[in-house]
C-alpha cells in the first residue's frame, strides 16, 4: 500500500476509532497539575541582573560553537551575529530579541484529546524516565533493555494515574538496530498509549520519520498547525551545539513541533562549580538555542531546559538530590520566567544502584525542588536509577505513586467553608475525637492523599503477609498493572498505515548497532 493510499484509508476509519474510544474502559489520569502555591525564588533582583548580564557577555565575547553545520552559521550571519569559523559571537540583546517570538505556553495534543497537555504558565506536566540502556527488576536484575521492556514501560505509563505524558526513549531497546529502533519506539507510544509522546532526536532523518508518523496518526494538516510532539534537544555543554541535535531541532522547529532546549550540566565538569557561574552558562546556552529555533521558524514552540547535577570530586561520578542542584533548579526557573518561556527541569533523580533509601531521599529532594521551582515539564519523573543508566520497573511505580504527593502539594490549602471545619470543632468540643463526627464522615475519602503502594498495616498483619519491603510491594504492583493493562482504542486504518510506514522504512535502512 502506498503512503498516500494508507493515509486515505487511515482518515476513512476515524468514526470507528471515535466510537471504539467511547466504548473502551478508560484508565483514569489525573489532570495536569496547576500550581496554587508560590514559586520559590532564591535569587534577588540584583543577582538575576548580574547573571543575565554575564550571559550576554558570554554570548558576545566567548561565543558558542555550531559544529559541522554551515547552514546554522549562515542563518546566524544573516541575523547579525559575528561568525568566526564555527564560533558564533552574538551581539548583546540579539538572542533575547529573537527569543521573544517563542510562545510562553503551548498545547501538546494527544491522540486522545482528553489527554492533551498545556505546557507553560502555572502547569506541571509529568513525564517518565528517558534514555537508559539498561533495565532492572527484582526478578531479573540489571540487564540490557529490549523492545519488550520498552513496550512494558509504555504500558506502565499508560496505567499510571499521576503521569500525564508517555515520554520518549523510556529505555534503549538494544535488541533492535540503532538505525531502526526509533520506529518501533514511536509505534509503541502511538498504539499502546493515548497520552502525548516525544519524537526521536538521534539523527535528523529520525526526526523526519517522527514527523511523518505523527502526520499519519494525526493528519498532515493538523500537524502543520499544532504541536503533537515535544522532543529533547541536549546542548553539548559547555557552549557547543552539535550538528546531530541541531539537525533534529531544525526538523522539529520547521514543522512547528515543540523542542526542549536543554543544557546538559554536570557541575564541576561541564559547568563551573559555583551556582551563579553555572546559571550564567545555562542561560547563555538556552538563549542561543532558543534564538536559533526562532531563526528556523519564528513562533516555534520551545521549552527552557536545565538538566542539572553536580559531580563527586573524589570519584568523578554524578551526584543527585544535592542542595546545589536544587539552587540551580530554583534559579533557572526564575530566569525562564523572566524570559517568558516554559521551563523543564528536575525529576526522580538518583545515583543509587537500587530502589533503596538513597534512591528515595535523592528522588524526593529532586521532585520537590522541581515543584517549588516552577517547572512546567518534568522529564524523568519516574523510573530513573543509577544516574540514568537504568530504567527500573519497581522504581517506576514507586516514583509514579509519589507523584500524587506533588499533585496534592501543588493544590495549596483550601479555606472554603467545608475546609474551615468550624462545625466539626463545635461538634467535638474539648476532649473529644473527630473520627465519628459528621464532617469527618463527609470528607474522609478525599481528605488525605493515599498511597496505592506503601504499607501502613500493623506489624502483625505485615508479617503475616510476608514482611514485604517496598521493592517487593512495587514488583507486585508492576505485575498487577501489566496484567490489568488495556490497549487504548485506535483507528484500524491509522494503525495499519503506521505499521506499513515502519515496515517500509525498516526495509530501506541498513542494520546498524552503533
Amino acid at each position: 500500500m502506498s503512503e498516500q493510499a494508507a493515509r486515505r484509508r487511515a482518515r476513512s476509519g476515524g468514526g470507528a476509532a471515535r466510537r471504539a474510544m467511547r466504548s473502551a474502559r478508560g484508565v483514569e489520569t489525573a489532570p495536569v497539575i496547576t500550581r496554587r502555591i508560590p514559586d520559590l525564588e532564591i535569587l534577588d533582583e540584583e543577582a538575576l541582573e548580574i547573571i543575565e548580564a554575564n550571559a550576554e557577555t558570554v554570548l558576545e565575547e566567548i561565543g558558542v560553537a555550531f559544529v559541522d553545520n554551515p547552514g546554522a552559521l549562515a542563518r546566524w550571519r544573516e541575523a547579525g551575529a559575528d561568525v568566526r569559523g564555527e564560533r558564533v559571537h552574538i551581539p548583546r540583546g540579539l538572542a533575547r530579541k529573537l527569543c521573544a517570538t517563542a510562545p510562553s505556553s503551548f498545547t501538546q495534543h494527544a491522540r486522545n484529546p482528553a489527554r492533551s497537555v498545556e505546557i507553560g504558565g502555572r502547569n506541571l506536566v509529568l513525564a517518565p524516565v528517558y534514555g537508559p540502556p539498561f533495565v532492572r527488576d527484582l526478578a531479573g536484575g540489571r540487564r540490557y533493555a529490549t523492545l519488550e521492556d520498552f513496550r512494558n514501560f509504555v504500558k506502565l505509563g499508560q496505567m499510571s494515574r499521576w503521569l500525564h505524558h508517555s515520554g520518549g526513549t523510556l529505555c534503549e531497546p538494544t535488541d533492535v538496530p540503532v538505525s531502526k529502533r526509533h520506529l518501533d519506539m514511536l509505534l509503541a507510544h502511538m498504539t499502546l498509549s493515548d497520552k502525548p509522546f516525544m519524537g526521536s532526536v538521534t539523527e535528523p532523518d529520525r526526526a523526519r520519520d517522527s514527523v511523518a508518523m505523527a502526520e499519519i496518526l494525526f493528519g498532515r494538516e493538523f500537524v502543520a498547525e499544532n504541536p503533537v510532539m515535544v522532543s529533547l534537544i541536549n546542548i553539548n555543554s559547555p557552549l557547543t551545539f552539535d550538528s546531530t541535535m541541531m539537525g533534529a531541532l531544525e526538523v522539529y522547529a520547521a514543522a512547528g513541533q515543540g523542542c526542549i532546549i536543554s543544557p546538559f550540566i554536570v557541575g564541576g565538569a561541564m559547568a563551573p562549580v559555583s551556582v551563579a557561574g553555572t546559571l550564567t552558562q545555562v542561560l547563555a546556552e538556552v538563549l542561543a538555542g532558543v534564538a536559533y529555533s526562532q531563526l528556523v521558524r519564528p513562533g516555534a514552540p520551545v521549552i527552557f531546559g536545565a538538566f542539572v547535577t553536580s559531580i563527586d570530586m573524589n570519584s568523578g561520578a554524578p551526584t543527585f538530590g544535592t542542595p546545589e542542584a536544587a539552587q540551580i533548579t530554583y534559579g533557572a526557573g526564575q530566569l525562564a520566567r523572566r524570559l517568558g518561556l516554559p521551563y523543564r527541569s528536575a525529576g526522580a533523580f538518583t545515583g543509587s544502584k537500587l530502589p533503596d533509601a538513597q534512591a528515595g531521599y535523592e528522588s524526593a529532594n529532586s521532585l520537590n525542588a522541581g515543584l517549588l521551582a516552577g517547572v512546567n515539564f518534568m522529564l524523568h519523573a519516574c523510573g530513573w536509577l543509577e544516574g540514568g543508566l537504568v530504567a527500573s520497573y519497581e522504581k517506576f511505580v514507586m516514583d509514579a505513586d509519589q507523584l500524587g504527593v506533588l499533585h496534592r502539594l501543588a493544590a495549596g490549602v483550601a479555606v472554603d467553608e467545608a475546609a474551615q471545619a468550624m462545625d466539626a470543632i463545635r461538634e467535638v468540643g474539648p476532649g473529644g475525637h473527630y473520627l465519628g463526627c459528621a464532617h469527618t464522615q463527609a470528607h474522609f475519602k478525599e481528605a488525605f492523599w493515599r498511597s496505592e503502594l506503601l504499607d501502613y498495616k500493623p506489624f502483625e498483619t505485615w508479617a503475616e503477609e510476608g514482611a514485604r519491603d517496598t521493592q517487593a510491594l512495587a514488583a507486585a504492583r508492576v505485575a498487577k498493572l501489566l496484567a490489568e493493562y488495556e490497549r487504548p482504542a485506535i483507528d484500524p486504518g491509522i494503525e495499519e498505515a503506521l505499521k506499513d510506514f515502519v515496515a517500509r522504512r525498516k526495509a530501506e535502512l541498513p542494520d546498524a548497532f552503533a
